[in-house]
């Protein structure tokens, strides 16, 4: 590749360049104005105002860490009582569920032989 390649792709980039900042920045009358920085030595004035204000915000927003970690604890504790219950009743209920199916199958038992009767009743015909 020689010299003149290289400078003629450097002076298109260079070209490119303030068409594609051109694109991205909006058309304005005036220029944004720059901030303007402090002085050496000066400090940022931070009026008592501003400062009480973003101080209440910040005990505000610890108060509601607090309050949402008391909830969070409150809620584990509550979560964990109720796993304890659910392991203490869960025999209870396989034992209930094994008496229901018991059940079940003694009335279609019960309804097979009913059925029967009837059956032989019918056949009699008084």
């Amino acid at each position: 590749m020689t010299q003149s390649f290289w400078e003629s792709e450097t002076v298109e980039d260079q070209q490119a360049e303030p068409e594609a900042e051109a694109e991205l920045t909006p058309e304005m009358d005036t220029e944004p104005e720059e901030p303007h920085p402090a002085p050496a030595g000066e400090t940022l004035a931070l009026s008592v105002d501003d400062f009480s204000a973003l101080e209440e915000r910040i005990l505000r927003t610890v108060s509601l860490v607090k309050r949402e970690r008391e909830a969070r604890t409150l809620a584990e504790a509550r979560a964990e009582q109720a796993e304890a219950e659910l392991r203490e009743r869960g025999p209870v209920v396989d034992q209930l569920q094994k008496e229901v199916s018991t059940m079940r199958a003694e009335r279609e038992h019960v309804r097979q032989r009913v059925e029967r009767l009837l059956e032989q009743l019918d056949g009699l015909e008084l």
